[in-house]
């Protein structure tokens, strides 16, 4: 009876660890379009490693400026180059593979001087990139899932506005507007936390590098701390953002070797509810290091 009874007991408890790994099981996103010598959007989307895969960056807009992306040696966009991406985009959706546009980034000439001009950067992103029509469209017909805040320079204000506007323009529109942003990790995120606050996200990919007190090498305290608030936040999931590689080029400080994350830092934020996965800088440094493959099954 006793030997019965634990065999039970243990089948109880591998289902219910079956059943937690099941409701919390994450996703990667990575960044692609920043460097050159990466795999093309359609390879990187094809590897199967993904769930979103956020294209960097449209670098310029705001402000009176005329918006431009900027995808290194991928495609020029100036003579409409960048259209040829429109079969890529497709092909990874087709996979089921979520592709954003992420604006802003730690260079560029962006920014936001007023509710009207939020609005009007609005409805430039959802005419030339999401659901809307112009004779323009800088990568082609493909209509983008969402739109990627990585707000690092160029003022604090109206990115509020400007998510709102999207959310209105894809409800009004009948195409859902995915919206997500890359803060930092110490908390709040000066750039992006009024956005954020809106609780209209649906992804919050935190950066948890180039930021030394709150990284996970500052001690499990201090990255704890740092989870915990951002899990608070009133947003659909949380992203640990790491860099896909120990290059100092990926990213100064920050790294977490693949071991070291499976082992000792996803057990820590797995248990969370809103934890939606892991986000990695970049493609191009995932090429080369592999990361992805050998967090996949863990994430």
């Amino acid at each position: 009876m006793a030997s019965r009874g634990f065999t039970t007991f243990q089948l109880t408890a591998s289902l219910l660890v079956a059943l937690l790994a099941t409701c919390h099981a994450g996703s990667i996103a990575i960044y692609w379009g920043q460097n050159d010598g990466e795999a093309s959007l359609a390879k990187t989307c094809a590897s199967g490693n993904y769930e979103f895969v956020i294209l960097a960056f449209l670098p310029k807009f705001g402000k009176g400026q005329t918006p431009q992306l900027d995808f290194a040696s991928h495609c020029d966009p100036s003579s409409g180059g960048c259209r040829s991406q429109s079969k890529d985009i497709t092909s990874c959706q087709n996979r089921g593979v979520k592709v954003l546009l992420s604006i802003g980034g730690a260079d560029g000439s962006y920014g936001l001087s007023s509710p009207g001009d939020a609005s009007q950067v609005a409805m430039y992103l959802w005419n030339n990139f999401l659901g809307g029509t112009s004779s323009s469209r800088p990568l082609g017909d493909a209509i983008l899932d969402g739109i990627d805040f990585d707000i690092e320079i160029g003022g604090a204000k109206f990115w509020n506005n400007l998510a709102t506007d999207l959310k209105k323009l894809g409800k009004n529109g009948g195409k859902t507007v995915l919206l997500s942003a890359a803060p930092q990790c110490p908390f709040p995120d000066e750039w992006d936390g009024g956005a954020i606050s809106t609780g209209l996200f649906d992804y919050v990919w935190v950066q948890f590098y180039n930021n030394q007190e709150c990284q996970f090498d500052a001690g499990r305290a201090a990255f704890m701390d740092a989870w915990n608030k951002w899990v608070s936040v009133p947003a659909g999931k949380i992203f640990l953002g790491l860099p896909a590689s120990s290059s100092k080029d990926a990213a100064g400080t920050g790294f977490i070797p693949a071991d070291e994350l499976t082992s000792r830092v996803l057990p820590l934020i797995k248990g969370s509810p809103k934890y939606g996965g892991v986000m990695l800088w970049s493609k191009y440094y995932d090429d080369r290091s592999g990361y992805s493959s050998a967090i996949k099954s863990y994430v």
